[in-house]
């Protein structure tokens, strides 16, 4: 018989960079973790990974040796969820993280449809705007807007898109006129948020142009209200301002100037297979965004 100690967890070193923190997934000491890698090194005789104080990368051979243990395992998985698949349903824990203001307006309404559907579920959503580490803080799923880092740990899915715009109230417009094209905003009141340029494209080219304003707020909210009442233009993703441009309460600018839409992804470990109450979740995202974003435009 083969000896697979050590296996799962030199995988897990490999996919999360870390003997800690695949302490904490496998749920043993890091103690354990290293002695079990050292145990297989010795046994391959071998260096599989090179450690550092700071660092864990994997040498060639550990490279190698990673990419046949992971087909394998990945074997394992896939025929125990041939099986679970036949008579399951999304039940137990979910921990979900998603920025606020759009976690709080479209994917919170979603898990709440979700778990009407399934209602074992026990659904922890986090939101906040700052990147929580999936892994480290023990994420199922992550809900990120916009480019995404390069990740050798992480998987994505585009779910769908949000589309930037720049708006105005008739009030403000008829008082200090209509900007025609991008380099105009630095002869009106822009509303800020956290950045000082605002993204347009520009005969096929991608340009961004310097914004100045007497407000300044990274909340979108009040950004819009700063709006809706007469201070100034704004750029904001549709979820906060589509239905005002909609009510005719602000006027859309610079349309032929809009930049690409951003995407909508759903994140997660690439360290194992999805589990099916996941996979579940995130096919019904794809499935309601996309059809939320035909209604959106």
């Amino acid at each position: 018989m083969y000896n697979w100690e050590g296996i799962a967890e030199f995988v897990t070193v490999v996919e999360t960079e870390s003997f800690t923190i695949a302490a904490k997934k496998l749920d043993i000491s890091t103690a354990h973790v290293s002695r079990q890698v050292s145990a297989l090194e010795s046994r391959l005789a071998t260096k599989l990974l090179h450690r550092t104080t700071r660092k864990v990368s994997v040498t060639e051979a550990g490279t190698i040796y990673y990419q046949r243990c992971r087909q394998v395992l990945d074997g394992l998985e896939d025929a125990e969820h041939a099986i679970s698949d036949l008579q399951s349903k999304p039940t137990g824990r979910l921990k979900i993280t998603a920025p606020v203001t759009y976690g709080e307006l479209t994917i919170a309404p979603l898990i709440n449809n979700f778990i009407v559907r399934y209602p074992e579920l026990n659904v922890q959503l986090q939101l906040s705007n700052q990147k929580m580490d999936l892994i480290d803080e023990g994420f199922d799923l992550g809900i990120r807007q916009g480019q995404l880092e390069d990740s050798t740990i992480l998987m994505a899915k585009r779910l769908s898109s949000r589309t930037f715009y720049v708006c105005a109230t008739h009030a403000y417009l008829a008082t200090f006129g209509e900007p025609l094209k991008p380099s105009d905003l630095k002869h009106h009141n822009c509303l800020q948020g956290s950045l000082e340029h605002w993204r347009f494209q520009e005969k096929g080219k991608a340009r961004s142009i310097h914004i100045s304003g007497n407000l300044r707020c990274n909340c979108g909210r009040a950004l819009v209200d700063a709006a809706l009442k007469g201070l100034g233009i704004v750029q904001l993703p549709g979820e906060y301002v589509l239905s005002y441009i909609h009510s005719g309460q602000l006027v859309p600018l610079l349309e032929q100037y809009r930049a690409p839409d951003q995407g909508i992804w759903a994140i997660y470990p690439h360290n194992r297979h999805l589990l099916p109450k996941v996979r579940m979740l995130i096919d019904y995202f794809a499935e309601e965004l996309s059809s939320h974003s035909v209604l959106a435009h």
